[in-house]
């Protein structure tokens, strides 16, 4: 079993991070910011596939303006990735940024930081001390080194003189972060820094890479993180769609039975037994079970011997055969389809499953 390090709990917009609040997913837009049609848009694929909290890149002027456009149209809390000039994180807090991300080191002194935290404590803005293995400040990287898997003293001592950069102005609403592009480096300089604060830490891997480089050196760093208790939310960074990076977020917590989101998806490799289109009916499958919210375990499986048999706890499960399919239920066979009617039937009859879950689901709020 699992047992949490105890955080302090921040609010970014009105949803309650660290402390005993779930652990939270997020993502980042890539859109241009003052697009506000196309970061609205993402934002919203990106909600739907569960993401809780948003950052997007604030560069000049006009981004940080557009978040209030931005923020009218959307239902999670947005955060402002500021970086070097303070003005924009004013700015930013001003059109209704719910949380920014800075390092205070790199705006340009006490008088800049000064500012930028009586704004966030005019508007009640958290902030997150964002420090990352190439913005440590020159002269801890001479004290200390750079950072590698056996001496993470020079990622540490940045975030605690950020931290007490902001705690020197009276401000204590805060997260921390540590990243590297190196997983070990990042484990052990996140197990360091959560003994010696209590801040709420957000975790994540810089620069990890794509699609499955990048999810291979996350679920690592973070899994192992996660399974020992630390960590308040996370960022899955993906050279990728960043609804990517919500789907990846969500499969490692539930691989780890820390959370689950809608269906778990299991389908088997594929060998030569396989006489269907597996792959696209895996893919067609996932992309609709990502917008699903019952709590069903739903098999997709190559052919016969591992339909009911090795997937007999699915909730719901189909097999392909030679021009024909099965559908089953709980390990006993429910229905054989064609196989051109086999995808049809399938996702007719889940999407049945997710309305009569969401009807318990209604019913059960309401006797609450």
């Amino acid at each position: 079993m699992i047992v949490r390090r105890k955080t302090r709990q921040i609010k970014i917009g009105g949803v309650a991070l660290g402390g005993d609040s779930p652990i939270l997913v997020q993502s980042m837009t890539n859109t241009d910011t003052q697009d506000v049609a196309a970061t609205v848009g993402q934002i919203e694929r990106l909600t739907a596939a569960g993401c809780e909290i948003v950052r997007v890149a604030v560069p000049d002027t006009p981004a940080a303006e557009a978040i209030r456009e931005i923020q009218d149209k959307i239902a999670i809390p947005l955060i402002a990735d500021i970086h070097f000039d303070s003005r924009l994180a004013v700015v930013a807090m001003e059109h209704g940024a719910d949380g920014i991300r800075i390092n205070p080191g790199n705006l340009g002194g006490e008088a800049k930081i000064a500012r930028v935290v009586a704004a966030a404590k005019l508007h009640k803005v958290p902030i997150r001390v964002g420090v990352n293995s190439g913005s440590i400040e020159k002269d801890l990287l001479k004290s200390y080194g750079y950072p590698t898997p056996d001496n993470t003293d020079a990622l540490i001592e940045s975030a605690l003189r950020n931290v007490r950069l902001l705690e020197k102005q009276g401000f204590y609403e805060m997260k921390i972060s540590i990243k590297s592009a190196d997983v070990l480096t990042t484990v052990q300089g996140y197990r360091k820094l959560s003994t010696v604060t209590d801040y709420p830490l957000h975790l994540g891997v810089t620069e990890a890479g794509g699609l499955i480089a990048g999810t291979v050196k996350s679920s690592v760093a973070l899994g192992i993180l996660l399974s020992e208790g630390i960590g308040d939310t996370f960022r899955i960074s993906l050279t990728r769609d960043p609804v990517e990076e919500v789907r990846v977020g969500f499969e490692l917590l539930r691989s780890l039975k820390i959370r689950e989101r809608g269906p778990e998806l299991i389908s088997c490799p594929t060998c030569g037994r396989t006489r269907i289109d597996l792959f696209g009916l895996a893919e067609e499958v996932e992309r609709f079970v990502q917008t699903m919210k019952s709590p069903l375990k739903v098999a997709v499986m190559g052919c016969p011997v591992n339909g009911p048999g090795e997937a007999k706890q699915a909730d719901i499960g189909v097999a392909g055969g030679k021009g024909v399919g099965i559908i089953f239920k709980k390990g006993e066979i429910w229905k054989k389809v064609k196989e051109e009617e086999l995808m049809e039937v399938f996702m007719t009859e889940l999407k049945k499953m997710e309305e009569e879950g969401q009807k318990e689901r209604n019913s059960a709020k309401r006797s609450e």
